[in-house]
């Protein structure tokens, strides 16, 4: 007779595990609907948040919004600056620090790039249902915003 797993050793109720399957399976949908643009999931993400930011902003912050690490953020936006959707310049407040902008460029692909990503939104609201959706969405901008660090 086969042991009898603790609940906290079950695979599928790891919280990390489940989020990152969905994210695997949601990212694709998104690189598919997205691929006619020329456009993957982390570059659209990226020039999205360039938009909504409205002008320079520096590689440091751009990584906070985005919530990645400064290293995986400059290895998405090297296609993006060949492409000449972005241009990385040095900050004129510190010359330490690269500031990226979106370019005329990026803007209208970005533009383009947005039929696709309805689509793919309207697949999610589709396959959960627009409050679910709406729900997960709440959810997940506060799991990204939690602090996990264990202290009060």
């Amino acid at each position: 007779m086969p042991a009898v797993r603790p609940p906290d050793e079950i695979p599928e109720d790891c919280n990390c595990a489940a989020l990152r399957k969905a994210a695997r399976r949601v990212t694709l949908l998104y690189d598919r609907a997205l691929a006619p643009s020329g456009l993957g999931a982390n570059q659209y993400s990226i020039l999205a948040e360039l938009e909504r930011e409205q002008g320079p902003v520096t590689l440091g912050r751009l990584a906070r919004a985005m919530v990645m690490d400064r290293s995986a953020l400059g290895h998405n936006l090297r296609p993006l600056e060949r492409d000449r959707l972005v241009a990385l310049k040095v900050a004129a407040h510190d010359r330490r620090s690269r500031a990226i902008t979106l370019t005329a460029s990026g803007r209208r692909r970005l533009a383009e790039a947005k039929t696709y990503w309805r689509q793919a939104q309207g697949r999610v609201q589709q396959a959960l249902g627009p409050q679910r959706a709406l729900a997960l969405r709440a959810l997940l901008k506060q799991a990204a915003a939690a602090d996990y660090s264990g202290r009060s």
